[in-house]
């Protein structure tokens, strides 16, 4: 308990306290004291509870933690407070609609507090599994990186925008914010707890996200609050469902009362509906189609902000929520074709297949990884809304790869923006002469998301056999291309990355000690991982997939096998050691570079038609008429869209039926 306690207080007091210290030789000790406190007890809490116990019950702790009335009237309070706020934020900026979310959200929560809510009697407000501790482990190690790589990099910034007042208290006060309220997220079990820190993290996003304060920064970060806005209040309406008709508040309680229903073959038609209502809640959070472009508009806040919403924030909260029902999920029968499972697997497979699409197109790495974070989210949003073993499994492997790879990727970016004075692909021309030590660490983090024998390959394996197994034929054939085409976007920046250029200055020691700190330590987690996860996968995850899913079939459980996977492993063992056998043991016969013409000598011209000087150009293919931004999103509005029109239209269609049902005396 105390534990607990602490994981959720001392990123808050941390952030409270960096909220008044302005100097950098006071800011820097705090910020390292914090994280490594923050990451310490993350650990802590995930030994304490067994998180390598692959026996027993799954769910390793559940508790009270003392919810008394003062509590819930301060939560009332603070949120009424927020509420406050973003109203007056949005008449100052104009921003009609934020204002009307806001007015209507908040309200409907308090009033629900007050009369219904206030009689449900709540027995475990935190709920811990190993999915929880999972997610525990990422926000903890990946999250608190994530803000003593800031450090140095907000030092950069500010040196960059001097012009400008200096808002870094505010900044880091909002980042270890952040990750007190993903701690709250991850380890409630009363849904009310879990909506007041949900809200929080689309507080602080809206705030990061607008740091600047520029004209764009300040439109992207009300698109940002008005889309997840939206799914608040889907949030809150099905908390109002939920108790008033069943009268509990409990996140395992919904889970029970759905699988009562699937089990005996009668589908509870309020369930589906709460269900649905949680996952489109999640769907904003975790930007999928079409509420993508919050996150794309999230690229203009300084690069910690992108590295901590996209690998181990924010869009992480959406996809945990949406695993955490996997088990309601899924498309068994023609009723089905209607229900939260088919809404979630068919926008979680159109966004992985045309946000991939979208990122072929864009030379801003910055956008390049947006695109791909919205791409893998929604390959794992698609594994949850299977509702099947493996594909829970595959969506859990895959949170976990992504979230260490693309935060390596997102500051390795971030440093070399710095450093050569631009984020764009086309730009990293003969980084390997001026930053060996950062281009190594971004091949890496690229091959990692892409190639064997890294975990992001075997995870998306796993999820095609999941889709196959479940006769899921069209989200197969949205993976199936959104994967070839990842080979496309990936592999023309691993070419850049790996290109010689003559006579480039190395400047890499003008990079901050914390920069290289954090990046090397994600590096190591790669690795470690890596070579690991037969045994994370065997020892934490199938514990969970076996508890929420009654047992595994024998299809299953040869589907997670670790043979395969073990195999793997010893693949990445030997890509690590080969390179060690031979190095400095080759003869090397310096050559000219072979171009277009007779090399003048410098590597940098070549003579061509008409005897004149011509210099190399290094230049991708990015086929914007065939893939643009524009093109695919419009695609994947209209479609998701209509699936979001059909799935609602039909559960309102059914509840209406069922109403009218039970008034003419009918019974199931």
């Amino acid at each position: 308990m105390e534990t607990i306690i602490f994981l959720v207080l001392i990123p808050l007091v941390i952030a409270l306290a960096l909220l008044f210290i302005r100097h950098d030789s006071a800011r820097g000790p705090v910020v390292f004291i914090g994280a490594a406190a923050t990451a310490v007890f993350s650990v802590l809490l995930a030994v304490r509870q067994g998180i390598w116990s692959d026996v027993g019950p799954n769910l390793l702790w559940s508790g009270a933690m003392e919810s008394s009335e003062i509590t819930g009237y301060v939560m009332m309070g603070i949120e009424a407070a927020l509420a406050v706020v973003l109203f007056v934020l949005g008449i100052k900026y104009k921003k009609a609609l934020a204002c009307i979310l806001v007015a209507v959200q908040c309200p409907l929560l308090i009033w629900f507090e007050l009369t219904k809510g206030h009689d449900i009697e709540v027995k475990n407000n935190i709920n811990i599994d190993h999915f929880s501790l999972i997610m525990v482990l990422i926000i903890g190690i990946i999250g608190t990186l994530i803000c003593v790589y800031a450090v140095g990099y907000m030092k950069d910034f500010q040196h960059h925008h001097a012009n400008e007042p200096d808002r870094r208290p505010w900044f880091f006060f909002l980042m270890f914010l952040f990750l007190s309220a993903m701690f709250g997220i991850v380890l409630a079990n009363n849904l009310v707890y879990m909506y007041f820190f949900w809200e929080i993290t689309t507080l602080c996003s809206f705030f990061l996200i607008g740091y600047t304060k520029t004209d764009e920064a300040v439109r992207n970060s009300f698109r940002a609050l008005v889309m997840n806005l939206l799914g608040g209040l889907a949030f809150v309406l099905a908390i109002i469902m939920l108790g008033g008709t069943y009268g509990t508040l409990e996140l395992d309680q919904l889970l029970q009362i759905g699988a009562s229903a699937k089990a005996l073959g009668q589908p509870d038609y309020i369930v589906n509906v709460v269900v649905m209502l949680l996952c489109f809640a999640g769907l904003t959070k975790a930007a999928q189609m079409p509420f993508n472009s919050w996150l794309l508009g999230a690229m203009v806040a300084p690069t910690p902000t992108s590295a901590l919403l996209h690998s181990s924030t924010m869009v992480k909260a959406g996809v945990f929520l949406i695993v955490k029902l996997s088990p309601l999920l899924g498309v068994q029968s023609l009723v089905d074709l209607g229900g939260p499972g088919f809404m979630v697997m068919m926008v979680g497979g159109l966004t992985f297949l045309l946000a991939s699409f979208a990122a072929v197109s864009q030379s801003n790495a910055k956008r390049v990884l947006a695109y791909s974070t919205v791409a893998n989210l929604g390959l794992i949003v698609a594994c949850a809304g299977i509702g099947t073993p493996e594909g829970v499994w595959a969506a859990i492997m895959l949170i976990i790869f992504h979230a260490v790879t693309k935060s390596l990727l997102f500051l390795s970016v971030g440093t070399a923006e710095h450093n050569i004075g631009s984020r764009d692909i086309e730009d990293m021309d003969g980084l390997f002469g001026k930053m060996p030590r950062l281009a190594v660490y971004m091949i890496i983090g690229i091959a990692a998301m892409f190639l064997a024998p890294f975990g992001m390959l075997i995870s998306k394996w796993a999820a095609l056999q999941s889709f196959v197994d479940a006769g899921g034929i069209w989200v197969v054939l949205m993976i199936v291309f959104g994967s070839a085409v990842t080979v496309f976007y990936w592999g023309k920046w691993l070419g850049k990355l790996t290109a010689i250029v003559a006579n480039r200055q190395n400047i890499q020691d003008k990079v901050h000690g914390e920069e290289w700190f954090v990046l090397t330590g994600h590096i190591a987690l790669v690795i470690v991982i890596s070579l690991s996860f037969p045994l994370f996968s065997s020892r934490v995850i199938v514990p969970f997939v076996t508890h929420f899913f009654s047992g595994l079939s024998d299809a299953s459980a040869a589907a997670l096998s670790s043979d395969n996977m073990i195999i793997m492993v010893v693949l990445a063992a030997v890509i690590l050691v080969l390179p060690l056998l031979f190095y400095g043991r080759t003869r090397k016969r310096v050559v000219p570079l072979y171009m277009g013409g007779a090399n003048e000598g410098d590597n940098l011209t070549f003579v061509g038609a008409m005897e004149k000087d011509v210099p190399v150009s290094l230049r991708n293919w990015y086929m914007e008429g065939v893939f643009g931004e524009k093109l695919m999103n419009r695609v994947g509005l209209v479609t998701t869209c209509a699936i979001f029109a059909v799935t609602f239209s039909f559960a309102g269609a059914l509840a209406v039926s069922v109403f009218r049902y039970i008034q003419g005396g009918g019974t199931f």
